[in-house]
């Protein structure tokens, strides 16, 4: 997830992102994460995506218990925490600014006999993805990641990298603009992608993805 300044911002429907908290229970455990919007912008407060994300993997629609997880700009890190108390061996990632941040939630939210099984780790898209092992996930998760178009050919590369042709991706998006839409048009070429749920209240759709075959010209 990209890093965005703090902007004042008075509207009442934003005034939960100031919160130096927020406060959910999934997966049978109360979650308090740390949100600090003037140090960190987006990336350190919990969006309305990260919430249907952790909802519908409570749903049980994919199995999470035993299987490798990597969350893309994980921001307060909610989803994979969640991943991780449902089962799951996850690896959480977003930029290195945000990585203190992002470790201090997990620690404060994970179970000391289950902390080790997530891993915190600096990855900026398209960059070092040499550390990462190719197509080594069963499921790669993303909330909230598809709204800067900067980062679209970098992203698609790396969920490329990271995908087999048996790994499942999550993404779970508020279409906001043409341009989120054109990343789908972008991500049809390379995945098959199916909306899966759609979170009216909060207008989320949540898109489960998998790798297309390899197309052999005779």
């Amino acid at each position: 997830m990209a890093l965005v300044p703090y902007v004042e911002n008075s509207l009442p429907a934003l005034s939960k992102l100031h919160n130096t908290s927020a406060q959910f229970r999934f997966a049978d455990h109360d979650l308090r994460l740390a949100q600090d919007w003037k140090k960190l912008g987006v990336a350190a407060v919990v969006w309305d995506a990260a919430v249907v994300m952790c909802m519908y993997l409570e749903m049980g629609k994919v199995e999470l218990k035993g299987k490798g997880v990597i969350e893309l700009g994980a921001g307060t890190g909610l989803v994979g925490i969640v991943a991780a108390l449902l089962g799951a061996k996850v690896t959480i990632t977003d930029r290195e600014p945000a990585l203190d941040f992002l470790a201090a939630n997990v620690k404060a939210n994970v179970p000391q006999d289950s902390q080790g099984s997530v891993v915190v780790s600096d990855l900026t898209w398209g960059e070092g993805l040499e550390r990462y092992p190719a197509g080594g996930y069963d499921l790669v998760l993303g909330a909230d990641i598809v709204y800067l178009e900067d980062t679209f050919v970098p992203l698609l590369h790396t969920l490329e990298h990271l995908c087999s042709d048996s790994t499942v991706v999550l993404l779970a998006c508020k279409i906001r603009y043409k341009r989120d839409t054109d990343f789908l048009s972008m991500l049809k070429h390379k995945f098959t992608v199916e909306e899966v749920h759609y979170d009216k209240q909060r207008d989320i759709h949540v898109y489960k993805c998998w790798k297309l075959p390899l197309r052999v010209d005779l």
